[in-house]
């Protein structure tokens, strides 16, 4: 029995709008804290929060199911930080907290989507070893 969902039109959909978000997300963190609103001048340490999301970036490219669920619960971080620093900072500095906010749940949604065929499958899987 084959327990792996289909790739259909709409799971590559969710795929490609997760790998879109990322790459977004990775390339808003890099100018915001380099170039656009630093927190202070020439702290380019806080560019390195854009790390942690690009190492996901092969595997999300790849749409390994694994590296979509733990990129996904990293993505709450930043979606929170966004959030946080949307409402606390002010200018250009918040509204680009706002666009990584909602990046981050754009992710978040998109993986979340492209990733629950592969665990009801799994669940279908493990009720019928079950009997």
């Amino acid at each position: 029995m084959n327990t792996r969902p289909a790739d259909t039109t709409a799971s590559r959909g969710f795929a490609s709008g997760a790998f879109a978000c990322l790459c977004a997300l990775v390339v808003l963190t890099l100018l915001w804290e380099l170039w656009l609103a630093p927190l202070r001048p020439g702290a380019w340490v806080l560019a390195l929060k854009a790390l942690p999301l690009a190492c996901a970036m092969p595997g999300v490219a790849r749409r390994n199911v694994y590296t979509l669920q733990w990129a996904s619960m990293l993505a709450l971080v930043y979606f929170a930080e966004g959030i946080v620093r949307g409402m606390t900072d002010a200018g250009l500095s918040a509204r680009l907290a706002w666009m990584e906010a909602l990046l981050a749940l754009g992710f978040f949604l998109c993986a979340l989507a492209y990733v629950a065929p592969f665990k009801r499958a799994a669940r279908r899987l493990a009720r019928e070893k079950k009997r």
